[in-house]
């Protein structure tokens, strides 16, 4: 485009949400559309034109009447079927993609063509045959990416950039916001050129030398000597290596600098041993990395086990977040040469060793299998959920250390008896949502009724962007378990997701059951960021539990139904507190350990814990199950005496720094909320904070709450964060 342009350039902006469809913010994405043009410099060089509740024969007059340079569509894509719009009674009609090229290859004046639609990149590639410039999507795409996307491209449109650069300023905006969609929007033009991250390689390219490594390990051998070989040989070979031990200076902020690191790495070395595998620190880590990595393709990741073999179990977060990753194995020092030979071929762009493949290698990652935890195990961080490849049976719990906490277990079990219930399960991380979870399904099944557990975890990123993603990825889940997948795809036609949905459950799954179904939603947390999709996803389950309780929907069918849905509240923090995710249904929320069910434990850890010896315990940790836990296994392997574990359990050295630390970089995400805890372990009173602080403090499992009076939770907490939060 011209930037030295006096005439002005006309975009059209058509939309399109036909009443069957999902609710899509039309006015938002045109008035932000309009602003970015207004306080742009070049903005007497542009007229917009909106036309609304497109139909197919509005298209043709549209684009002959206005002659636009752009053309802007917003509504729904359906991939290789076509863009959706509205027909006459304002119903979806398709627009097949043959016709859409055909049409644009009539219209010469069209210099780019904008497809703000899910799947729309089907299109553009169509369409980029006669356009010099088309925008589409390569997957699903959430209205607040959407809408950043319009405005950082208009604005740099309206600033004299060209075409390409305004789909690069489009997606940073994506990225500023912190949106995992920075990848969706594909650039094409009529020359060939394609801008689309998926296909940018990951490892660098040949003639690159220098790449960024973070290096995850366990600050103990053999980790941090194996991390250190690594970090030498990075360095030499002029790469920026980062490790904690060499990289972070004295008196240096290392939750910035961790938070950094993470933010500018090629490739995320883990180096993953029995000890990493429990670490909170390193979990949090991969997390973020692999957030990192699905949101804009980086880092890489690389997980090597250290003395731990490929078969030995990963807790519950770890296995999701490296499912289909291929992983190494490092034995010993004569394991070094070759591992460091692959990864500084892997960072040169050279091939991988021909009889190990590549370390990202999805296709041939390892099984992973689940921990069964025992006394003789340290206690995981993450809850083992239970999962089971055929609903039905009789299951043994896996864990002999379930502590029951009366009434809840026997007000569970009679509630889930009942028609149409819903149980709500919600605590902070590491207070036994999971656990009883799985004692709520072990009594349906032994009343003969069918279950089916699903771990949200499990689902790809990407499908908690698109409703219809979400939903047919949890039909999958259920109807795999019950025998019904072949089914799935007669009843994905059409439009309107929640009624697909709601027909497959009515009419394949419930129809065929002769007893109630235990859906059991685990970590359902994970839909709660993504605000658009959560309206409509809890909504339906809203609207599951009222047609099994009442009868909503005509059919006696939604009565066999009964739902369990759990949820960490640590997720309440990063929402608007007036935000309320779900509130239906029997709510069960999950307190600490009191004296004697702590004793209780102790006893089935082969401790006689006196009275007074289980009070100096809580005021030290509480009753907060998995601190318990932790400090009775290492009691029981006489890894320390009671009196070392009172001196060290607040520092580094103790068995919970690796705990504190990560509070304590989850913390510095929120300075408000890490400034009304510091003003709250200050002092040997309960303080009074702000409500949304209170809310969210006690959301994580960090302060109890009297009104918006907050103590902290134990003594560790306020030992700990009042040496490490800055005043």
């Amino acid at each position: 485009m011209s930037t030295s342009a006096k005439l002005s350039r006309r975009i059209l902006v058509l939309a399109a949400n036909p009443r069957d469809t999902s609710r899509l913010s039309l006015d938002e994405e045109v008035r932000s559309i309009q602003r970015s043009i207004q306080l742009s410099k070049d903005r007497d060089q542009f007229q917009i034109v909106s036309e609304w509740a497109v139909r197919t024969e509005d298209l043709i007059q549209a684009l002959m009447f206005h002659q636009p340079h752009i053309v802007h569509l917003i509504g729904h894509g359906t991939g290789d079927y076509g863009l959706v719009l509205d027909d006459s009674r304002g119903r979806s009609q398709l627009v097949p993609t043959r016709a859409l090229a055909r049409l644009f290859q009539q219209v010469s004046s069209v210099e780019c063509v904008l497809l703000n639609a899910c799947y729309s990149d089907s299109q553009a590639q169509a369409i980029s045959q006669f356009v010099s410039c088309v925008i589409g999507m390569n997957q699903p795409i959430g209205d607040v990416a959407a809408i950043s996307f319009a405005r950082g491209f208009y604005t740099a449109l309206g600033h004299s950039s060209s075409y390409e650069s305004a789909y690069e300023m489009g997606r940073t905006a994506i990225d500023l916001e912190d949106i995992p969609e920075v990848a969706t929007p594909v650039l094409r033009t009529r020359s060939g050129k394609v801008i689309d991250d998926r296909f940018r390689s990951t490892a660098p390219s040949q003639g690159t030398t220098t790449q960024r490594i973070f290096i995850s390990y366990r600050d103990e051998s053999p980790d941090k000597d194996l991390a250190q070989t690594f970090y030498d040989a990075f360095q030499a070979a002029g790469h920026g290596a980062f490790m904690a031990a060499e990289s972070i200076k004295l008196g240096e902020d290392w939750r910035k600098r961790i938070s950094a690191e993470l933010h500018q790495c090629d490739y995320f070395l883990l180096l993953l041993s029995p000890l990493s595998a429990t670490s909170e620190m390193v979990t949090e880590e991969v997390k973020r990395a692999r957030s990192l990595r699905d949101r804009r393709g980086q880092p890489v990741i690389l997980p090597i086990r250290v003395q731990f073999p490929l078969d030995d179990p990963l807790n519950y977060e770890l296995r999701g977040y490296l499912q289909q990753i291929q992983q190494r194995e490092w034995q010993s020092a004569a394991d070094t040469p070759a591992l460091l030979q692959e990864l500084q071929a892997l960072m040169q762009g050279q091939p991988a060793q021909p009889d190990m493949g590549s370390l990202d290698d999805e296709e041939h990652a390892p099984s992973m299998y689940p921990v069964v935890e025992s006394i003789d195990r340290p206690p995981l961080p993450v809850a083992e959920p239970e999962l089971r490849r055929e609903p039905g049976g009789s299951v043994p719990l896996k864990s002999g250390l379930y502590v029951d906490r009366p009434p809840i277990e026997a007000d569970c079990f009679t509630e889930i008896e009942q028609s149409g219930s819903l149980i709500r399960i919600k605590a902070p991380r590491q207070m036994g949502k999971t656990s009883l979870m799985a004692r709520i399904l072990n009594h349906g099944r032994e009343l003969g009724y069918a279950t089916v557990p699903v771990s949200f975890q499990r689902a790809d990123s990407r499908v908690f962007n698109d409703l219809d993603l979400l939903l047919k990825w949890l039909c999958t889940q259920v109807g795999r378990r019950l025998k019904k997948l072949k089914e799935l795809e007669d009843y994905w036609v059409g439009f309107g997701s929640k009624d697909k949905c709601i027909a497959y459950f009515e009419e394949c799954l419930l129809e065929d059951l002769e007893t109630p179904l235990i859906l059991a939603l685990d970590e359902v947390d994970m839909v709660f960021p993504h605000a658009t999709v959560a309206d409509d996803f809890f909504g339906l389950l809203r609207s599951w539990y009222e047609s099994a309780r009442y009868g909503d929907f005509g059919s006696e069918l939604w009565e066999k139904l009964r739902l369990v849905v759990v949820h960490s509240t640590e997720a309440y923090v990063p929402l608007n507190i007036n935000q309320s995710p779900f509130n239906v249904g029997k709510n069960v929320e999950l307190e600490e350990f009191s004296a004697e069910q702590v004793q209780d434990l102790a006893q089935r850890y082969g401790l006689s814990a006196s009275a007074s010896q289980t009070e100096s315990l809580m005021d030290l940790v509480g009753g907060h199950p998995y601190l318990i836990r932790k400090a009775l296994y290492h009691l029981r392997r006489d890894d320390l005496s009671t009196n070392a574990l009172t001196e060290t359990a607040a520092t580094e050295a103790g068995i919970y720094s690796d705990h504190l630390r990560r509070h304590l970089y989850v913390l510095q995400d929120y300075p408000q909320l890490a400034e009304a805890f510091r003003q709250v372990v200050t002092k040997r009173r309960p303080v009074d904070i702000d409500a949304e602080s209170a809310f969210k403090l006690e959301s994580m499992g960090l302060v109890t709450l009297s009104g918006n009076q907050a103590s902290p939770l134990c003594e560790i907490y306020r030992e700990y964060f009042q040496e490490h939060l800055e005043g």
